[in-house]
Order: C-alpha cells, then structure tokens, then sequence
C-alpha cells in the first residue's frame, strides 16, 4: 500500500525520482576520456490493461507508451547510467487519418541537444551521440552543425543519398570509391537460430557534402564497414555518417 501511495502522488514526477541517478551518471562520465551516449526508442506495452494517459502502438489496437532513453556507456562496454529519458504517448488518429500531437522526430534533435549541453560542462571528457538509422536525419546533423558540434555524432546511414554537385551518384558508392582504408576482424556474437561466427570487415571513411535543401550542404564523414566473405544470409556492409 505505501508503494501504490508513492507513486499516485501527483506532487512528485517521475523525473524527479530519476534526477540523482542522472546526476550520479554525469559524475562518472567526468572520469572517462570518452563517452558513449546511446539513444533508442523502446515501446512500453501494457496492452490489456485499463492504465489512463496510454495510446496507441505500432498498431492502434496495441496500448502502451514510447520511451527514449540516453544510455551512457564507456568504450569498453562498462555501464555508467541513464542520462535522461522522452517520454510520450500517442493520441488517436483523427477522422482523416493524421495523428495529433507532437512531432515524434523531434525526440532525436533533442536528444543530441542535451548530450552538447553536457559535453560542455565536461571539457576532459569526449561524448558520442550514437543512434540508429531513424536518426539519420538533416535536421539533427545540422543543429550539430548549427551548435558547433560540442559532442561528436555517429549515425547508422537509413538513407543512400543523392550527393550534390560533382561529388558522384549517391554516399554509399562514392564513399568506398577509394582503397579501403584496411581491415577488421571480430566474433559475431549468437543470436536466435544463429551461432556466433567470425566476421572480416573492410573499411573506408570519407568526407562529403550532403544537400540541406535551400539552406545549402553539410559537411558529413561518411564511414562504410563492409564484410569481406559474408555468408549469403549476412549482411554485407554497415554505414555511417
């Protein structure tokens, strides 16, 4: 019953619960000299149940709530805490089918601002933005831009981009166009109905200019990690910008 008490008190928010944890987190990012910062979007399904404040899933019929996390997390894969969390619930599609509300895509705009917020306040310590392809965006990587680019960006490349002006046809080929800077080789780890395996991967990095519509170009560096021997099954290369 105390339990029930705490959390149907209207006078603290779930924030505010988190807010030392986050605190305690920055402290011990101060003590790296890099960072990652890990972003994702998870769904919180509690389909079934009779819970106020839920919306809509991936399918209207599915009930629950979107949560968006920065997880902190050293180069050696050692946790060092949560950084902060977006959280949201979907309204209902109206009459002609558009849904109300916020933009959701706005989650990851404001997720790198808060990591450059606090790569400013710590100076000896490199942070990584990092996220997966449905951040790869114009709008984010030019508000990087437009910030100075306080915290380093690493996206996994969703889109083959048209390159503007003489730079080639589109980013993935002209990216690996050059000698591959060289190689590396790790064990995949197993998966469901797959067993962990070795994997050869070549290397390039380029930097180039994407079109940022009437605003003009960014200057992006593309990197390309594809597997040299890949099973047919396999994925053949990974990219990033």
């Amino acid at each position: 019953m105390a339990a029930y008490r705490f959390l149907r008190n209207t006078d603290v928010a779930w924030a505010d619960i988190l807010a030392p944890h986050w605190a305690r987190t920055q402290e011990r990012m101060r003590t790296q000299p890099v960072v990652l910062c890990i972003q994702d979007t998870t769904e919180l399904d509690f389909d079934g149940q009779e819970i106020a404040g839920l919306g809509p899933l991936n399918y209207e019929a599915r009930r629950g709530m979107y949560l968006h996390p920065t997880y902190a997390v050293t180069t050696e894969r050692e946790p060092l805490g949560v950084l902060d969390a977006w959280m949201w619930a979907r309204e209902k599609r109206d009459a002609v089918g558009m849904r109300p509300g916020h933009k959701e895509s706005a989650r990851w705009v404001e997720g790198y601002e808060r990591v450059a917020k606090m790569a400013s306040d710590m100076p000896e310590t490199r942070l990584v933005y990092l996220a997966d392809r449905e951040a790869d965006m114009v709008e984010m990587m030019r508000r990087a831009h437009e910030l100075g680019t306080p915290a380093d960006w690493l996206v996994r490349a969703k889109h083959d981009r048209c390159l503007p002006g003489d730079q080639g046809t589109r980013l993935w080929v002209t990216a690996t166009a050059d000698t591959p800077l060289g190689e590396i080789e790790f064990t995949l780890g197993a998966r469901e109905h797959r067993p962990s395996r070795k994997v050869r991967q070549q290397l390039w990095a380029r930097r180039v200019e994407i079109g940022d519509g009437k605003r003009g170009r960014l200057n992006v560096t593309c990197v390309v990690a594809r597997e040299v021997d890949a099973l047919p099954a396999s994925s053949q290369w990974n990219g990033a910008c």
